[in-house]
């Protein structure tokens, strides 16, 4: 824990899909021993999206442009963003995807609050995770957590 970090000294760890999604992601609130709120540098590259179109039902997320321009799909909104813009994502709200549409990086921080249990939507796939359990930020250290489609049943269905 260190309790003054600049996002520009953090290692960034890749993460990517196919030839739509990639980011580097640099962790600012597990270095600064945060334990109750998140926040994460995320660099896009040109012409790339971070993440999949997704709602949170218990994490509020707002983010912070730091350099480059991009579009703010926000529930059916396409927003133009560039820096020094804060992105609203409330839990249970419109679903949410921020893309680079620049010809440069677009660096942005994603700051969250933890909760033990979130449930999110990824209304362009059907998919819906879930984890609960979460202690302390370790997403890795929860007791349940999946992610698929669900098919509707009565509560009693196999009992």
């Amino acid at each position: 824990m260190r309790p003054v970090v600049n996002p520009a000294d953090l290692e960034l760890k890749p993460f990517s899909n196919g030839e739509k999604f990639a980011v580097r992601i640099g962790e600012v609130g597990e270095a600064l021993g945060l334990k109750y709120m998140g926040c994460m540098l995320h660099v896009v590259p040109a012409g790339k999206i971070a993440f999949p179109f997704h709602r949170h039902h218990e994490c509020d997320e707002l983010f912070l442009v730091l350099s480059g321009t991009g579009e703010y799909r926000f529930g059916e909104q396409r927003l133009p963003v560039k820096a020094g813009d804060c992105l609203s994502a409330p839990a249970g709200g419109e679903a949410h995807q921020i893309i680079n549409t620049g010809s440069d990086e677009l660096r942005y921080l994603g700051f969250s609050n933890y909760t033990s249990a979130d449930v999110v939507e990824y209304p362009d796939s059907g998919k819906i995770g879930v984890r609960a359990g979460v202690k302390a930020f370790d997403l890795a250290n929860k007791t349940f957590s999946t992610r698929g489609r669900v098919s509707p049943c009565d509560y009693w269905d196999g009992e």
